[in-house]
């Protein structure tokens, strides 16, 4: 018999707690706060559609990347954030909410799957969600979407390495977590470092037609170069500059993600 397939459509994000001490330990993974827009991308019956993370319309605002995520397979859910790059680079969410009157550059990072070609993924793991996300979806893909980094580094590392680079904050997903829409049960957590909330992250350099899977590390122009660069793990993505994407904000909530 047949498997019936889930059809795609509108899942609430998972959301982060507001922690002012993050955990440490192998179940762990760690990645930077974004500056952007929360959003829920899916596609079903061959149409895309770009939603906020209450649920209203982004297809009109963001057009290029509704056009880019045509190639994903039909009936499938993502979460990431949209954010937009500076003159610098830089993600800045001030470029974000002047879009339209600029050639600010306009990116979806990529961090979850929740259905994928009619299968429900929800109930897995984080880790197996990541493994299909790369697989399944990002190896289809081309800028103006990539994958956002999981950093590999020891905690103590990586918040004075952001301390010291001005990033605002860090995410910690628990990697067993499942995907709980609409939920804040603190199997993802978000602590702020700093007020400081234009960064850019080093990037990938492409070999050929393939892409390093290195990563370059953390910088800001107010960057201490002193400080040794946090790695982090990464699948085939586009080269360019990446980030890690967050539930929500800790200033604006209402407008952002």
């Amino acid at each position: 018999m047949a498997t019936v397939k889930t059809k795609a459509q509108f899942v609430k994000p998972m959301l982060l707690l507001r922690t002012d001490r993050l955990p440490e330990g192998a179940n762990l993974q760690y990645e930077i706060k974004l500056d952007g827009y929360r959003a829920i991308a899916f596609k079903s019956g061959g149409r895309v559609h770009v939603r906020s993370r209450n649920d209203k319309d982004f297809n009109t605002r963001y057009p290029a990347i509704v056009k880019a995520l045509s190639v994903i397979p039909d009936e499938t859910v993502i979460d990431g954030e949209i954010v937009a790059l500076d003159g610098s680079g830089r993600p800045s969410f001030n470029a974000l909410q002047s879009y339209g009157s600029s050639t600010t550059p306009i990116l979806y990072y990529m961090f979850d799957v929740m259905i994928i070609d009619g299968q429900d993924v929800m109930a897995e793991p984080l880790k197996r969600r990541r493994e299909l996300l790369q697989t399944r979806v990002l190896s289809r893909l081309r800028d103006p979407i990539r994958e956002s980094p999981v950093l590999e580094a020891s905690l103590p590392d990586l918040i004075r390495s952001v301390k010291a680079q001005g990033l605002e904050g860090i995410v910690t997903k628990r990697v067993d977590s499942r995907y709980e829409p609409g939920q804040r049960s603190g199997a993802w957590l978000k602590m702020r470092v700093n007020q400081g909330q234009e960064f850019v992250i080093g990037g990938y350099t492409p070999a050929g037609r393939n892409f390093e899977r290195s990563y370059s590390g953390i910088t800001t122009t107010k960057a201490d170069w002193s400080m040794p660069p946090v790695r982090a793990t990464a699948s085939r993505r586009p080269p360019g500059t990446s980030c890690s994407g967050d539930s929500e904000s800790w200033r604006r909530p209402s407008a952002r993600s």
